[in-house]
């Protein structure tokens, strides 16, 4: 009888076992496909998407473009196939598609086989595909590449900006003075904004491939920039432009660089529109051709510099009076697209959820719509049309393109990709938001990630994976790449805490503004409290404690363990461990000294007493680095500063340094992927 028990179990046993999902694997993580941008048609019946994915033999990552026609059934198909096409526009009566691509096409043929073989000697430039069908074409040649671009109103030609090219006398000049070495800041050199005809591109595709081509191709100059053109956009009358400027140099130096300019579409010289104290994003023009929307990521449009939440705005294009949107929501404003109506539809940040909101007027309610908990962005709405297409992602549910019918119907929307349904098919952690007390009183908000098939289960050990920013925030959506890999680690049997500690967006501007100017102590101390919180309810086990993060979140990682030796073992990344030479170094210098109160020289006591580096003997996690090669976001000095005093006092330490790679990793595929295999792996062995 007790046999006949024993096998019923193991049958049992065996049937429960079959019916689960099975874990997600770290090639299964790393071969998800992440959604760069999403663009609706003028007529809503048709999007074009553009993908990112790992090219594991070509060591480099593949940006290709997709078109979804709703056509009944709805189709979607490569719309490129080269792996090197981004930035896709449509045209405004919807027969084109514009797009950026480095394929390796210059004014001179015969060396584009051999450019080929280097990926750093490519020029990125316009190129132009039928929808009804055919091979796409250049619209642009030459060796400065393309970084800004749009179509006219009518569809007949597009505005593109490179930085003003050199004569080939002034090139040898240059050569001949100064051979290979770099004039830091005398060498960079402003923009010109050019326009050429779409149909003369086209036609010297079709019958010249060589130099003649410059004749048959009718390129206009319109107007000059000493600063360098992040975004053009034409109004919908046809008869300006907006510019959007940054530095030339793309360092964040001076806001001063940031500003909106209005361009005559026939040429001339650009006038001034907006200028802020204020790191502006993007821009749109509103339908109604009077106003343009814009956005900004750091500093500030009213009042002095200071790093509050994003905001949107809308500036009229006659007075240049400025109007605030949404500006009684309390969280932050993350993306926006203009409605045909001449309102907004936006997506904002309340604590661990993203959802869409619609505004009629800037006076108007900003007004939450139906949806699904988690995650919208890339929001894309259509001229002609109430339709618009999004990419929606939650923990559960890895992130893919919806089409909706209007703002109204967003939670019916249907989902039009099939990217990574391979990880719906996948066992994925559960999560929620977890709240707790800080030393001072302040609620804070994180996510707990939990182990698939142990959602709210105690006595787990816990990693604290720390989000980068500061400005940014973890919540309710998927995402599978080398910077968020709290999903894998949970598969791993990691509880993730990841905390939104003071400084983060979502929770109102003086919780962001919070963090200034004890950058590092202020927000750690949150940290600390939440993972105390969670250890005295019993959720995480006191005895198999670790810590991580990359960027910001390396900065944290790196201060905390000189705080406590709590921690069994760190997983950090491109942190910095003082502030003087990471200040010199960083290309966001002003915002480096609006967070410590001002320049080195300034705040010398607050430059010190928040840099972990006078604090490492106190250290006694073990601790593994990692580091990109070029990186200058965060000087990749820091990263060998720490790894040198962890190895002067003994403390088990590991560095990695990735070659050729900057701040995002995002040039090999391979080095994400041994970075979050290595950190797994150091984790598993120290706890």
């Amino acid at each position: 009888m007790c046999r006949l028990r024993f096998l019923l179990i193991l049958l049992v046993s065996a049937g429960f076992a079959g019916t689960q999902k099975p874990l997600l694997t770290l090639d299964e993580f790393f071969n998800a496909v992440d959604i760069h941008h999403v663009r609706i048609s003028p007529d809503g019946r048709a999007v074009v998407i553009e993908t990112s994915r790992a090219d594991w033999a070509a060591d480099r990552f593949r940006s290709d473009l997709w078109l979804y026609r709703d056509d009944g059934g709805g189709s979607l198909v490569p719309l490129t196939t080269t792996g090197h096409d981004r930035d896709a526009q449509w045209s405004p009566d919807g027969k084109w598609i514009a797009f950026l691509s480095d394929r390796g096409l210059t004014d001179e043929p015969e060396k584009d086989a051999e450019r080929a073989k280097d990926e750093t000697d490519k020029a990125m430039q316009v190129y132009a595909i039928a929808v009804a069908g055919g091979e796409a074409f250049p619209v642009t040649r030459g060796e400065e590449k393309v970084h800004a671009f749009a179509w006219s109103a009518d569809s007949r030609e597009i505005y593109f900006a490179t930085r003003t090219p050199r004569s080939k006398e002034q090139k040898e000049a240059y050569k001949k003075e100064w051979k290979d070495a770099v004039q830091f800041r005398e060498s960079e050199r402003g923009d010109v904004i050019n326009r050429i005809a779409v149909a003369d591109a086209m036609h010297c595709a079709m019958v010249n491939t060589g130099k003649a081509c410059d004749a048959t191709t009718a390129v206009t100059q319109l107007t000059t920039t000493p600063l360098r053109a992040k975004q053009l956009e034409t109004s919908p009358d046809g008869r300006r432009i907006a510019l959007l400027t940054e530095s030339r140099s793309e360092r964040w130096e001076s806001a001063e660089d940031f500003a909106i300019y209005l361009v005559d579409s026939a040429g001339g010289p650009a006038k001034k529109l907006v200028a802020r104290p204020a790191f502006l994003d993007s821009l749109r023009w509103a339908s109604d051709g009077r106003h343009i929307f814009f956005h900004f990521l750091n500093g500030a449009v009213e009042g002095p510099y200071q790093d509050a939440q994003p905001r949107v705005y809308s500036v009229n294009a006659e007075g240049a009076s400025i109007a605030r949107w949404a500006a009684m929501f309390p969280g932050a404003v993350t993306g926006e697209a203009a409605l045909s109506d001449g309102g907004l539809l936006a997506t904002g940040r309340m604590g661990t959820e993203v959802q869409t909101y619609v505004q009629r007027s800037a006076n108007g309610d900003f007004a939450r719509q139906s949806g699904s908990p988690g995650t919208y962005e890339q929001i894309s709405t259509a001229t002609h049309s109430p339709r618009l297409a999004f990419v929606y992602s939650s923990l559960q549910e890895p992130a893919e393109v919806y089409l909706a019918a209007t703002p109204d119907d967003i939670a019916h929307a249907r989902r039009i990709t099939a990217f990574n349904q391979i990880l719906t098919e996948r066992a994925l952690a559960e999560g929620k938001p977890y709240r707790w007390i800080a030393d001072d009183g302040v609620t804070v908000e994180g996510m707990l990630i939990y182990p698939p098939g142990k959602f709210e289960a105690k006595h787990l050990p816990t990693l604290t994976l720390i989000h980068g920013g500061p400005g940014d925030a973890d919540g309710n959506h998927f995402e599978a790449d080398w910077y968020q890999w709290g999903s894998l680690a949970a598969t791993q049997g990691w509880l993730v805490f990841q905390p939104n500690y003071r400084g983060s967006i979502g929770y109102g501007d003086k919780f962001t503004l919070g963090i200034v100017p004890e950058i590092v102590s202020k927000p750690g101390r949150d940290i600390l409290a939440g993972v105390d919180a969670l250890v005295k309810a019993g959720i995480a086990d006191p005895d198999h404690l670790t810590i991580g993060g990359y960027s910001y979140g390396g900065y944290m990682t790196n201060w905390l363990i000189t705080q406590t030796t709590r921690f069994k073992a760190a997983v950090t990344g491109a942190g910095a461990v003082e502030h003087a030479a990471n200040w010199g170094n960083d290309d966001t210098t002003l915002d480096d000294a609006y967070f410590l109160g001002g320049d080195p020289w300034e705040a010398k006591q607050r430059y010190n007493d928040e840099a972990a580096i006078w604090q490492m003997n106190k250290v006694r996690t073990p601790t593994h680095i990692v580091a990109g090669a070029d990186d200058i976001r965060v000087y990749v000095g820091e990263n060998y500063l720490l790894e040198r005093a962890l190895h002067a006092q003994g403390i088990p330490v590991k560095l990695l340094i990735f070659p050729g790679e900057g701040h995002p990793l995002d040039k090999n595929p391979w080095h994400g992927k041994i970075k979050v295999r290595e950190e797994l792996k150091w984790l598993e062995s120290h706890q």
